[in-house]
């Protein structure tokens, strides 16, 4: 993962895209009740942060709900307004730990989540969606629990420092990326992949695996299409304008 943590980011704009990705995400159908949690960083070194309220449904989340966070914040979890438990260790430490990765989405989306419940969890590369991750994600296979505590927050932010996508066994995924636009297609096409394996497996027929040197080739081809992850955003931003424009108050 590259970025330029130096760049200079226009607050308004990512508190926009934030909301957005939140209620797209309700939309999908890949919220879970009123957890999970998304963030975006503010500032070069990544400690100063936007994430979700704790609770708040991710349909109803405007872009001035989020609030700005201080990973080194010692007493951030005493006060009324404290963030989700899970929500401050695992994003607290990987903003801390890992300044490149300037967006971290985790939810609990269906298809990703039921692979990480099975014993082997990766995504094998039978189509082109699985195999634009291939060398390029991680697989937590040691579950602790709800992860909030600070050995589990360490041990997700160093992973997500080795692989922009994290699938997390028993758990779920969490996905990194330089803008909100391109974590969230992260997010999207893992889905989409999780749950063409899925199906897949389902036939009980033999899968067609690419070989690693194809799948590698294919990976490697996803990176001419970075450009898309934001046309696909900015249609998707489109389709809420046009029917709920509320996420930008």
């Amino acid at each position: 993962m590259t970025a330029d943590i130096s760049a200079p980011v226009d607050e308004t704009a990512l508190r926009v895209d934030l909301a957005a990705a939140f209620r797209l995400a309700a939309r999908f159908g890949w919220h879970e009740s009123v957890g999970n949690h998304f963030s975006a960083a503010l500032t070069p070194d990544g400690r100063r942060f936007l994430m979700n309220r704790k609770w708040q449904h991710f349909a109803t989340i405007r872009a001035s709900d989020l609030q700005i966070l201080d990973a080194d914040d010692p007493d951030v979890m005493t006060r009324p307004d404290a963030p989700d438990p899970s929500a401050w260790c695992i994003h607290g430490h990987a903003h801390r730990r890992v300044p490149a990765a300037r967006v971290i989405i985790h939810c609990h989306p269906i298809s990703a989540t039921t692979l990480s419940t099975l014993a082997d969890p990766r995504l094998l590369p039978i189509d082109q969606n699985a195999a634009r991750f291939f060398g390029r994600m991680a697989i937590d296979l040691e579950c602790g629990g709800i992860a909030d505590q600070d050995e589990e927050g360490i041990r997700i932010a160093d992973l997500l420092a080795s692989a922009p996508t994290l699938l997390m066994a028993n758990h779920g995924l969490s996905v990194t990326g330089q803008t909100v636009a391109e974590a969230f297609e992260n997010l999207y096409f893992f889905e989409k992949a999780a749950d063409t394996l899925l199906r897949a497996y389902a036939t009980g027929r033999p899968l067609s695996v690419m070989t690693d040197e194809i799948a590698t080739l294919t990976a490697e081809g996803w990176d001419a299409y970075r450009g898309a992850s934001f046309a696909h955003f900015a249609y998707l931003k489109s389709v809420l304008d046009a029917e709920d424009p509320s996420y930008r108050d």
